[in-house]
Parts: C-alpha cells; structure tokens; sequence
C-alpha cells in the first residue's frame, strides 16, 4: 500500500514527531526553504512541517482533510509561535485555502501523496487488512465509504476499479468474488473483503497480501485519490511565487506518472500550429528540477521499509501565466455512478 510517513525522533519545540516523512533532507533541499510562506498540503503526521519550521524562521499552512491529523497538531500549533495555521481541507485547494489564510502567492508547496502509517495502524479507519474493522477507507469524515462502494458497484465496475487503479492482475476474479459474496451477506469489514480476495488470488510466500491491490483500489476510488493529485497541482502552479518550489513525493506508479507528466507538459513550451502559431510564444510554468525521481537510499530504507517505493519530483516556478487545468481520465465511473449502480 502507498504510505507517506515513516518513523522519526525529535524535531522541534512541542515534543517528539511521532513519523518523520521519507526523503525529508532532499525535500527541503529542493524547497529551499528561507523565511517565507509554505503549504504543507498533506499535514498528516507533521514531518514535513517540523522540518521547515525548524530550519528558518518560515511560516507553514498545514492541510489535512483527516480531522484526527489536524486536531494532533494543536500542540505544534501552540509551539510554533504562530508561525502554523492548520486547515481541515482538501489539498486540491490549497491555493483557496492560502488566499484564506491572507497570502496571495507562497514561497513553496510539499505533498506527500498517499495514506498515512498511522492511518494504517488505526483498525477503525478500515484501511488495513492486517486488524479487523469497519471497511471505512475515507481519509476525511464525508462521503460513502469503501463498503458502500462496494455493495453498490457492478462486477464489471469492480473488476475496471481494481484493475487500473490496484494493477490487480486478478481483477476479474476478485469482482466475481465479491459480487457473490455479498450476495450471501453484506460485506461491511475489512477481514471480510480480504478473506474474499485471499480465496482467489493466490501468493507465494514472502509476496504481499493477495488483497494489498484490491484495498489499495478501492482507497484510491473512495477518495478520488488521482483527481484530488491532478488538482492539487494545478493548485500549486496558481499560488507559487515565480522562483517558489514545488516537491511531491509520490508511492505509486499512477501518481508518479501523474506528476511526471504534469511537470513535462508545464516544463515546455505549448507545441504551436499553422492555425494557432500564437502558441508557440507560450511560456513554461515551471523549471523541472530533478530529471530523474529523487528515491530513497539503503539506509533510509533500513530503517523504514516503505519509503522503498518513495519517489520525489520537484520543479521552480517561472513567472509565466498559470495554466488551465487538464484532467485526465482513466475511463473509470465516477463515485457517484458507481452508488447509483448505473
């Protein structure tokens, strides 16, 4: 599963950081962090945040659509000298939530992408397999749950959910599966599903979970997890400064490719016509700064497994307009077709 905090120690004033984010060195290297205005839009465990309040004198917006991450942070709040504003929100609007605050444009954007660990290690948040709960899913307190979506969706919509956003190789199965389970009973735990999944993938041993992919599909589609990515970053490009930093760490090859093309379409120039030659004056919102996705090295890895599959992209912004957002689709139904079965 995409996770995006790992274990930690002390950071600064307030106590010790329960979770310090993977790759935090190189994400405030490539910040450049100076005595500014920052949005941390995936609060979370507050790794990142510590980290640029400890390195200058900065001012940090902490967002987080999770109530519980936002209420663990008042303490910090507190410690902060008022140098932290926490939001309860979404981080696609992190540029709304800025004018909020009363800044206009910042100095930098970090997004850790991805599901917390301590969301994980919280049974009652339905989001692991590893304890028995409720099969919740949802990072805010808003909206239909996994277990919704699962009793309402069609086999052939389970089957597309699974398979392109879990790369479930067994998709097909795992709906049928599904369909004639709940069929018996609802299926409303999260030790139900994966013991459903468990009888028609099959794993070796020291292979993940056989229902990692499909709990990883349905995390994704009940929280729009790739939408909220591709507005969030659009987001970022409307409120950074020209010269202000853009980092995203990313778990997952749909994210990353996400954000991947996001910096190459806004690192170039718009490709020009005979009908629309005018394009071609069109100038690049962004300067990439990492070629190739920044990753963890072996020691890192050692001491906290998941930041294995981390990976951290960055880019400057020019003073060049923002751009319109264009989402892409990934010819799926929307959440709400999926509950009205359609």
């Amino acid at each position: 599963m995409m996770t995006r905090s790992g274990s930690g120690e002390p950071a600064v004033a307030g106590g010790p950081a329960p979770h310090i984010p993977v790759l935090v060195s190189q994400a405030l290297e490539f910040l450049h962090v100076r005595d500014g205005v920052y949005v941390d839009g995936t609060f979370g465990a507050d790794g990142y945040t510590r980290a640029i309040l400890s390195t200058t004198d900065a001012r940090v917006i902490g967002i987080d659509r999770d109530q519980s991450a936002i209420a663990r942070g008042a303490d910090l709040v507190e410690a902060s000298g008022g140098r932290l504003t926490l939001v309860e929100d979404r981080f696609s609007r992190l540029d709304a939530v800025a004018k909020n605050c009363g800044f206009g444009a910042v100095d930098g954007v970090v997004l850790d992408v991805g599901v917390s660990s301590m969301q994980l290690d919280q049974p009652e948040r339905g989001f692991s397999f590893r304890l028995d709960g409720p099969l919740d899913m949802r990072m805010g307190k808003a909206g239909p749950t996994a277990a919704d979506v699962i009793a309402a969706a069609s086999e052939r919509d389970l089957a597309n959910i699974i398979f392109i956003l879990g790369e479930e190789r067994h998709s097909r199965a795992v709906a049928r599966a599904i369909v004639a389970g709940r069929s018996e009973t609802p299926i409303d735990t999260t030790g139900a599903l994966a013991s459903i999944v468990a009888r028609v993938v099959r794993s070796k041993p020291n292979d993940i979970h056989p229902a990692t992919r499909t709990f990883q599909a349905l995390r994704i589609f009940v929280n729009d997890e790739l939408g909220e990515l591709s507005t969030g970053l659009a987001a970022a490009e409307r409120v950074l400064k020209p010269g202000g930093r853009l980092v995203v760490v990313s778990f997952h090859s749909l994210e990353d490719r996400i954000v991947k093309n996001f910096f190459a379409e806004r690192g170039r120039a718009p490709a020009g016509s005979r009908h629309q030659p005018e394009v071609i004056a069109a100038a690049p919102t962004f300067r990439i700064l990492t070629k190739r996705p920044v990753v963890a090295d072996e020691a890192e890895i050692a001491g906290n497994p998941r930041a294995r599959s981390a990976k951290l992209r960055a880019a400057e912004r020019t003073e060049a307009a923002a751009r319109p957002q264009a989402m892409a689709s990934l010819g799926l139904p929307s959440l709400a077709d999926v509950l009205r079965g359609r």
